[in-house]
């Protein structure tokens, strides 16, 4: 994979999706947060509509932590791991409060120290809500990083470095999106849509699939 497939690669993911953005549901860098904290092991349309019920009545450090662990739970009940996620959310608006004035940090070691929180979390927080030219290395990011090999690695860390280092700088903020979309939508896991692939002539996987 040399640097001119990699430029067409996501020159053509933009000329079909100019505007990506998350398909979770959030108003606030820190509804984000709530979001991405949840969406661990979960799916998005699992997650937002959980959250279309808890954000109206608490959307903020306080609000929620002024429900309690317990009433928190019965709002994410129908989400993997909620036991977990609610007590890393308690303790997450804790520090928020405490640390930060209720205001999500906007660099990675401070986003890390919060409850719940890891590298590809604090990465989304960063590219989505705060626009920095992060990659968050989810399961679809990995499969097409080292299936494209746009940016083959053995771990997430790896692909993520691979990723900014070899995507080029002006397709970088929006890089995230386009490949988590397109490994949820055609670049799958089982079987890959490569009949419907708008890359499919610059992809080096051997062992495509055609219906």
């Amino acid at each position: 994979m040399n640097r001119e497939k990699r430029t067409e690669i996501f020159r053509r993911l933009q000329a079909e999706n100019p505007t990506p953005t998350t398909e979770l549901n959030y108003t606030t860098p820190f509804e984000l947060l709530v979001a991405v904290l949840l969406s661990a092991q979960a799916t998005d349309k699992g997650v937002n509509k959980a959250t279309s019920k808890l954000f109206p009545v608490a959307n903020t450090p306080a609000s929620i932590l002024a429900l309690g662990v317990e009433e928190l739970k019965q709002y994410i009940k129908t989400i993997g791991l909620f036991n977990t996620k609610a007590e890393n959310l308690i303790k997450t608006c804790t520090i928020l409060i405490k640390e930060h004035h209720s205001v999500i940090p906007q660099t990675r070691e401070a986003l890390e120290k919060l409850p719940g929180v890891g590298r590809k979390t604090a990465n989304v927080i960063l590219n989505t809500a705060f626009g920095q030219p992060t990659l968050a290395v989810d399961t679809h990011i990995f499969r097409i990083s080292n299936r494209t090999k746009i940016a083959p690695g053995k771990n997430v860390l790896e692909v993520e470095l691979g990723l900014l280092k070899f995507i080029p700088k002006e397709y970088l903020l929006n890089a995230h999106h386009w490949l988590i979309l397109h490994g949820r939508y055609v670049c799958i896991a089982r079987k890959p849509r490569c009949e419907a692939c708008i890359i499919e002539d610059l992809c080096e996987f051997k062992d495509k699939v055609y219906n």
